[in-house]
């Protein structure tokens, strides 16, 4: 276990199951490539009663023939027959299991909604399992996983037959935070500093097997351009796999992806449909759904708006940087990264690249601030009434009669606020304040990647100052 990265909180429930004076039937999800067959083989150093994986688009006899395979290696004295159906492949795992000497059974069943072929009755023997043999006894841990998390939430989790309520922990497995992507690094005898680890991090996010790819004997520009647009970089063709093995015909949710990626501020979901020419109706709502379950969108309230005016952002950082970068690039210039360092472009993409790493990251702001134990709403605020436009990506609304605005910026040195950008704040805050009619304190607080130059102007605005070392902090 000592392998493992971060992870604090689901090993501590992990533990739990482990010394269970009862059946446990945990269900664990989360985006793909982010980890999860990893934490859960290493957390049982692979001590499995009964292990099998569902393999995508494939044939109800395939898996079956899969299951019996699998349980010929784990109970090789047990004659079996390749199961006709579900229910007789259960009925002989209830049958090996019975016989077994383990003190604790832990089945582990990765890629479930695999398993779950159309007409399969898959889902119906997986109840019968659990409600008439698994839940009766006290030394089973069955463990489900899936990256496909909207099947995990509607069909199993969420289930309204005989597995309702029946999840005993749920867990979902997120991408590792900037704090965990350190000690990863750490573990490997890397020695990027933090303003390069947020580079990385503004690529590919912290999903596992990204960083995984990283050589840690080069620069996080010379990463990305390996990585990401030289010939078989692995993120080059990683972007239509990503989403076709997690969704059936994927072409409508790829669709939401790009109109999301040209609107950086977010799209309400009629905009979303007005754009795309989807149809107003409960499979939009559904396509939405999985990819907000998927990690892919964040969904948010703006600020004094109605549920109804929620905005849907591209939260992804690979998908916006594939859109953004490597689609296309990488066929014409190998070099399209390191040639175009501090270009405009991309200096338009690392400062909306930063703010998502900032929202990702709103329990270390929270800390940071002080405000960890004061309830508040995080959201956005934009001005749709008259007057001047203004748009704010962070709003702290907080019980204790405070509003935190913040500012997210992005730079290679202290950023500096001149007499122009001062005077964009103050307007901004006034704007805000009469839109909204506020009557609580307006505290600006900008975020940086290494803080804020004091002068006149920064002194007389600026109320809390933090930098990308409050983002590497532990939540």
């Amino acid at each position: 276990m000592a392998t493992i990265t971060g992870r604090k909180k689901e090993l501590e429930i992990l533990e739990k199951v482990k010394s269970s004076e009862k059946s446990e039937f945990v269900a664990i999800y989360g985006r793909r490539r982010v980890g999860k067959t990893f934490l859960i083989r290493e957390a049982f150093q692979q001590d499995f009663a009964f292990y099998l994986t569902g393999v995508a688009h494939t044939t109800l006899n395939q898996n079956l023939y899969n299951f019996h395979r699998a349980l010929q290696k784990h109970y090789p004295e047990e004659a079996t027959n390749v199961p006709e159906n579900w229910f007789i492949a259960f009925g002989q795992l209830e049958e090996a299991l019975s016989k077994s000497k383990k003190e604790k059974k832990i089945i582990f069943l990765d890629e479930l909604p695999w398993l779950d072929t159309a007409q399969s009755g898959f889902i119906q023997a997986l109840d019968y399992f659990w409600n008439s043999y698994a839940s009766a006894r006290k030394d089973i841990v069955l463990i489900v996983c899936g990256s496909a998390a909207s099947w995990m939430i509607n069909t199993l989790i969420h289930n309204k037959g005989g597995l309702h309520n029946r999840i005993t922990y749920r867990i979902r497995l997120e991408p590792f935070t900037l704090n965990e992507c350190e000690e990863f690094f750490q573990n490997r005898r890397g020695v990027f500093n933090r303003y390069q680890l947020i580079q990385l991090y503004m690529v590919m996010g912290g999903v596992p097997f990204y960083l995984d790819y990283i050589d840690v004997g080069m620069s996080a520009s010379q990463n990305i351009n390996k990585l990401c647009f030289q010939r078989d970089g692995m993120l080059v063709e990683e972007f239509t796999d990503l989403y076709t093995s997690l969704f059936n015909k994927a072409e409508k949710h790829l669709t939401i992806i790009e109109a999301l990626s040209k609107k950086t501020r977010g799209l309400t979901r009629i905009e979303i449909i007005n754009t795309t020419n989807l149809p107003n109706g409960g499979s939009t709502t559904r396509i939405l759904k999985e990819l907000e379950e998927s990690g892919f969108i964040r969904k948010y309230l703006s600020f004094g708006k109605k549920e109804k005016n929620s905005l849907y952002q591209l939260s992804d950082f690979y998908s916006l940087f594939y859109i953004k970068f490597i689609r296309g690039n990488h066929k014409t210039n190998e070099d399209a990264w390191i040639n175009g360092l501090d270009t405009p472009q991309q200096r338009a993409w690392s400062g909306y690249a930063f703010e998502q790493v900032c929202m990702a990251h709103l329990s270390q702001i929270k800390q940071a601030l002080g405000i960890s134990g004061v309830q508040t709403n995080s959201s956005s605020w934009i001005n749709t009434g008259e007057g001047k436009k203004k748009q704010i990506d962070l709003v702290i609304d907080r019980r204790d009669d405070v509003i935190n605005i913040c500012e997210m910026k992005f730079s290679i040195t202290s950023f500096i606020i001149d007499k122009k950008y001062h005077e964009e704040l103050l307007d901004k805050i006034e704007t805000f304040k009469t839109a909204t009619q506020t009557t609580k304190s307006i505290f600006l607080t900008m975020i940086t990647t290494f803080g804020v130059t004091r002068n006149i102007y920064s002194n007389s605005i600026v109320q809390n100052s933090l930098t990308m070392d409050d983002l590497f902090k532990s939540s």
